[in-house]
């Protein structure tokens, strides 16, 4: 399925034609060779001071890891996709810098590292989806970080397949067209 995005010049494809769907193959294994690539583009993503913030938890469906963060920290209306999907990519960052003051920087910059990882993912013919929807302190302590890192988000990691596989709610936003807001609704200053 493609969702092209309607935009008022071309971009590059790999952000024209990301989406995130919800429907994954629960056949389909991504390589280490891919799994490294995405990897690789979150590690190069810029960073405050190169302070580079991110760590990155790779899940794997069917490990035990999988099935109990799927079971303990997955609730609602992700349980219902999440779990099908080869890899999930959990996202984590310090709450203070190393003096003891906030590092709100960090989320931006795990936001950088995010979406370098899910254009990567793109490139390679890979779907993708990031989530917030679940239990962070949950995920966190079966991750075993560190005190004072916190998971943040995730990415969702695998092949799409054909939505009809996913229940009533979750089929509906599938099939939805892609929308966003126009550019002049968001750029509040400088556009003419």
């Amino acid at each position: 399925m493609k969702k092209t995005a309607e935009t008022k010049v071309p971009l590059l494809s790999e952000i024209a034609e990301r989406w995130s769907p919800r429907a994954y193959d629960t056949t389909y294994e991504v390589s280490h060779e891919d799994l490294l690539a995405v990897l690789e583009a979150g590690r190069w993503a810029p960073s405050a001071n190169n302070l580079q913030p991110w760590r990155f938890s790779v899940v794997t469906r069917g490990e035990a890891l999988h099935t109990q963060i799927v079971a303990e920290a997955m609730a609602g209306f992700n349980a219902a996709w999440v779990p099908n999907a080869s890899k999930i990519i959990f996202i984590s960052v310090p709450s203070l810098t190393q003096d003891g003051n906030p590092y709100d920087i960090a989320k931006f910059d795990a936001g950088l590292a995010a979406q370098n990882m899910m254009i990567q993912a793109q490139a390679l013919g890979l779907a993708s989806h990031p989530i917030s929807g679940y239990n962070h302190d949950v995920v966190s302590k079966l991750l075993g970080l560190e005190e004072g890192r916190n998971s943040i988000a995730a990415i969702v990691l695998g092949k799409s397949t054909d939505p009809s596989s996913l229940p009533g709610p979750a089929l509906e936003r599938e099939i939805a067209p892609r929308t966003r807001l126009s550019l002049e609704e968001i750029v509040l200053h400088g556009l003419s």
